[in-house]
Order: C-alpha cells, then sequence, then structure tokens
C-alpha cells in the first residue's frame, strides 16, 4: 500500500530463501529549498519508510543514496550519508550515531528530528527510531579524506621542485664561474694600466734608473725575502672576517647573508677546490661575528656582538660551547702554551680568560685601560715563560699579564698620543716585533698641537682613505718595547682593518697591510719599512688579513674583502 494512502501499510511477507532488496534511501529536495514535514501516519510507520531527510546542498530533483553499508554512490568517502558533506571531528556538524549504531552527522540528525516534529525519528536507513538524547557524539582524533590523486600530485610538485632547485644551483655556480673570469680579465687589465702609470711616473720624475716595479703576483727581485703566488680566488658576498686552517687546508669567513634581515652565517671553505664551499647556519643569537681564532685539534672560536664566545668544532660543523659575555664581543684569541684556555676582548674594554674545563664562568675578569672596544688580541710568552696578552684598543697597545696578580694592562711605552690604534700585528709565537697601525685623530679646530711628521716611505694617497702611521716596537726586556721604525700609509678611516707580520727566515720579517688607495695589500720590509710588494687588488678594501702555518710547512696568506678571498702560498 503507498505510504501517502493515509492507512498504515502491511508488510508483505518474503518467501523464505528470497533475497531481501537493499534499501534505497530518496531524498527529495524543492526548487524553493522549503521543507515539509512528515504526517503523523508517516512518522509513526517504523522499518520500510520511504520517507528520508532532505539534502542540505539545497538541489533540485531527486538524488538516490545507496544505504548498503552506508556507503554513497562512487568513492567510499567519510561523508555524511545524509547531506553527503564530510563530517567533522567537532562542531555542529560532528561525527555522531544512533542507537541502531549508523553514523551520521549530528546537524543532519537534529535537523531530521525538527522535520518530522516528533520525540522520535526514524534512523534514515533503518527506520530504528531514536530520540534527541539518544544521539552520541564519536570522538575521533582527525578525519582525512584519502585522494590518490591529490596525494599523487603533491609528489609530482615535490619531484619538480628538487629538479628547479637543482637547477637553480648549477645555474648560481656557472655565473660566480662567469663573474670569476670576468673579475680575473679585470684584474690583469688593471695591474697592466698600474705598471704603466708608475713606470711613466717614474720616467717623469727623472728617475729611470730606479728599482724595477715589483711584481703585483710575485716578486722576482733577486732580495728577495720570500715570494707570493696566488693559488686560488673565491667570491663571497658579505664576508667581513676570516680566520685560516693551514694544517686542513680550510678557510672560514663570516658574514651576513643576502637579503634584508637575513642571518649571519658562517662559510666553510676549501683553499684549493673552488666548489668546497659550505653555509653553517649559527645559532639565532650569536649576531655578527667580529673574530675567528683557528685552533689546534680541528677547533675554532669567535667572539661575537650577540654577546657570545663561541667554540666550534669543524669535524662537525657545530658549535660545542658557548659562553655568555657580559658585553659584545670583539676579538678572541687561543693560548700557545695551553690547548684550553681561551681570551676574549669585549667592546666595553675588558679582557676575559676562560679555560674550556671550566663552562659556567671566565677564570678571570680584567679591566682594561678605557672603555673602548679591544679590537685585537694576540697570545704570547715571554723570554721567562710568562704568559702574555698583547691588545689593541683606540688608545693604542697594551700589554696584560695573565699570570700575575695585575688586573689592568700596561700602555706600551711611548704609544701615547700617537692617534687612534686601529690595528696591531705580532710575529708570533715570541712577539718580539709588533706593529701598531694608526689613524689620526679628528682634531678640533682650535686646537694646537702641532701634527705629528710622517716617513714619507709611501706616496701620498691617491685613493680612499686617510694617511696613517705603521709604527714597530721592538722588545727590550719580558714586558718592555721600545720605538723603532714607522712609515706612513693610507688607512682606513672608518674600519679597523687587520695588519700581520710574517716570518721570511734568517730573523727576516714583512709586514702585511691592506693600503686604502690600492685595495689590496702592500708589504714592508722590517725594521726599514722598504716598500717590498703590492699583491693583487681587489675592487673593494681590504677587510681582513690572515698569515697561517701549517704543521708541515705550508704557509698562507688570506686577504678578504667583501666580494673576493684571495689566497696566496708564502715562499
Amino acid at each position: 500500500m503507498p505510504s501517502g494512502s493515509g492507512s498504515r501499510g502491511r508488510r508483505r511477507r518474503r518467501p523464505a530463501g528470497e533475497a531481501s532488496p537493499p534499501p534505497v534511501v530518496q531524498v527529495s529536495s524543492s526548487g524553493s529549498g522549503e521543507e515539509g514535514s512528515p504526517s503523523e501516519d508517516e512518522e509513526e510507520e517504523s522499518e520500510g519508510s520511504s520517507e528520508r531527510p532532505r539534502r542540505r546542498d539545497g538541489g533540485g530533483g531527486k538524488a538516490r543514496v545507496s544505504t548498503s553499508g552506508g556507503d554513497a554512490e562512487g568513492p567510499n568517502l567519510p561523508s555524511c550519508p545524509i547531506c553527503m558533506i564530510a563530517w567533522t571531528a567537532d562542531g555542529a556538524h560532528r561525527v555522531s550515531c544512533i542507537p541502531c549504531g549508523h553514523v551520521y552527522g549530528r546537524y543532519c540528525l537534529e535537523r531530521w528530528l525538527q522535520q518530522c516534529g516528533k520525540k522520535k525519528a526514524p534512523c534514515p536507513q533503518c527506520g530504528k527510531r531514536y530520540k534527541q538524547n539518544s544521539i552520541i557524539n564519536l570522538y575521533v582524533p582527525e578525519i582525512a579524506v584519502p585522494n590518490n590523486d591529490l596525494e599523487k600530485q603533491v609528489l609530482l610538485l615535490r619531484e619538480r621542485n628538487d629538479s628547479l632547485e637543482k637547477q637553480q644551483a648549477k645555474l648560481l655556480e656557472e655565473i660566480k664561474e662567469h663573474k670569476r673570469q670576468i673579475m680575473l680579465q679585470q684584474n690583469v687589465i688593471y695591474e697592466s694600466s698600474l705598471k704603466r702609470q708608475k713606470m711613466i711616473e717614474q720616467i717623469s720624475d727623472g728617475m729611470p734608473d730606479a728599482e724595477p716595479i715589483a711584481s703585483l703576483t710575485e716578486d722576482t727581485d733577486s732580495r728577495n725575502l720570500c715570494s707570493f703566488v696566488l693559488q686560488n680566488e673565491f667570491l663571497v658576498d658579505g664576508a667581513r672576517v676570516m680566520g685560516i686552517d693551514a694544517s686542513n687546508q680550510i678557510i672560514f669567513t663570516s658574514g651576513k647573508g643576502p637579503g634584508v634581515g637575513a642571518e649571519h652565517i658562517l662559510t666553510k671553505i676549501s683553499m684549493f677546490d673552488r666548489q668546497g664551499m659550505q653555509k653553517i647556519h649559527l645559532p639565532p643569537d650569536t649576531k655578527a661575528i667580529r673574530d675567528i681564532c683557528i685552533l689546534p685539534g680541528g677547533r675554532a672560536v669567535f667572539a661575537s656582538l650577540g654577546k657570545k664566545l663561541s667554540l666550534f668544532s669543524m669535524a662537525t660543523n657545530n658549535v660545542v660551547l658557548q659562553y655568555d659575555l657580559p658585553a659584545p664581543g670583539w676579538s678572541c684569541s687561543g693560548d700557545h702554551t695551553s690547548s684550553t684556555h681561551l681570551y676574549a676582548g669585549l667592546q666595553n674594554g675588558m679582557l676575559l680568560v676562560f679555560d674550556i674545563r671550566q663552562t659556567s664562568s671566565p677564570l678571570h675578569s680584567m679591566t682594561g685601560l678605557s672603555t673602548h672596544p679591544v679590537h685585537t688580541i694576540h697570545s704570547a710568552v715571554d723570554g721567562s715563560g710568562s704568559r702574555k696578552v698583547f691588545s689593541a684598543s683606540s688608545i693604542g697597545p697594551c700589554i696584560w699579564d695573565v699570570d700575575g696578580s695585575e688586573d689592568r694592562p700596561n700602555l706600551l711605552s711611548g704609544m701615547e698620543n700617537q692617534g687612534v690604534c686601529i690595528s696591531l700585528a705580532c710575529a708570533p709565537p715570541s712577539s718580539d716585533l709588533l706593529v701598531a697601525s694608526y689613524r689620526p685623530k679628528v682634531e678640533l679646530p682650535d686646537d694646537s698641537a702641532t701634527p705629528q711628521v710622517i716617513t714619507p716611505q709611501s706616496l701620498a694617497p691617491t685613493g680612499s682613505g686617510k694617511l696613517g702611521r705603521h709604527t714597530m716596537l721592538r722588545r727590550t726586556a719580558a714586558a718592555s718595547f721600545a720605538k723603532d721604525q714607522a712609515c706612513s700609509g693610507n688607512v682606513s678611516d672608518l674600519r679597523m682593518s687587520k695588519s700581520v707580520i710574517i716570518p721570511c727566515g734568517g730573523n727576516q720579517h714583512l709586514f702585511a697591510y691592506g693600503d686604502e688607495s690600492l685595495y689590496g695589500v702592500r708589504t714592508w720590509r722590517l725594521p726599514s719599512f722598504q716598500t717590498y710588494t703590492d699583491l693583487r687588488p681587489h675592487r673593494q678594501p681590504i677587510l681582513d688579513l690572515r698569515f697561517a702555518e701549517s704543521s708541515t710547512g705550508g704557509r698562507y696568506l688570506g686577504c678578504l674583502s667583501a666580494e673576493k678571498l684571495q689566497v696566496f702560498t708564502v715562499r
């Protein structure tokens, strides 16, 4: 009997063995979206009722949903069999079930109760009635809709992304190599023009028999102390400081990565392999590294503006120990007599002594003669075997007795009021020779002090920077030094550039400094300060200069600007 005849229909008995047909739910909806409520007779009808809840999508016509196992037509998706929309783990349409065990979205069950207008409503699939309070919330950790096509698409996109990244890396390497070739060609042109200009200047000054001009790559004079052979050049981006591990033939450079807000990174470079560059990301609180010192045993120490002194393992490329400093770190050094002692020069003029076996605090905290940054530190041993530390701040070079009872350094005699000390070079390990570099102070207009006399060993400045002074000091006693020769040079008016003393055998030494007028390195003989040779120039000023000697006797000089790193073998 049709369900709409107004009387309750009887069920037809199925013959034994006859398979029951799968129940079919007919879901209808009007075009206007208005929903009618079933009649009381239909509401009272239990199993086999053909009236079912309406779909939530509001579509016109009729839709059929197979109720065999609660699966929708098409793929087996975890969705509500009433509205065909995926249910959720919480909220109004959370996954719920009724006493018969069938699972729906709670919103559809409650709405079906409202449509029926009674306290009970039949299950849309089996017809068993349920009440409002018999709706049971099911708690599931996650509901995921499987989509194999989407997963395949994600994997494909990942593969394409990896391929594009490899292509990009290859193109970047090719661009760097092309830039390097262009820079080499520009350097050759610059060298030729510079040599031609010097020859013209000598001829115009009436000095045709003057001493031959030194080669920009190798000094071939018969009185050579040593020669500099360019081994490699690397393109760098934003590098500021460097350290050379001569035994392992590795160079570390540090600087800020490209882009706004980029982090400070450490770059590990193989000295004889242009492709062997590795970027090392430092802890975010490290900030800018001001100084790097290579220690024996595959370790390095660096001081940074993040108030950190960090011990770095070159084997694992990780920071293995980090000390908190009371002020930003500007310089650092190891100890020639002990593998466990470290020194740190701070921005406030202090010197701290650390023992890596004691990780909580420094062994000694020593106060400087001023609050100016300690920008250079050298560890040394005097004739009596006592440990000393040479440092430099803007007031001049100082000596610290780290084994004694004094907590303050002594300014080296004769170094008062020399200007602004910007660099200190030391001849390791005895440090019997020192060279302090100065730039002139900014004098007030009414200052009546007479300017210092500069020896005319170098040409007048032709480029940027200021005309400064390099002064040599020679040891006279365990803790005493005396001024010796001096010469002028073009120094930076802003930066605290590095300088080095290079031993050449036979108790002979060269002094090397980044000359601002050359954008390259100039060397002088010591103690006469006679100009020795100029190394191949850069297009930007020299920021750092390091000399290192390996355990097997190999000697190397590294020259760093913001865009290029040069490695020379010293023979």
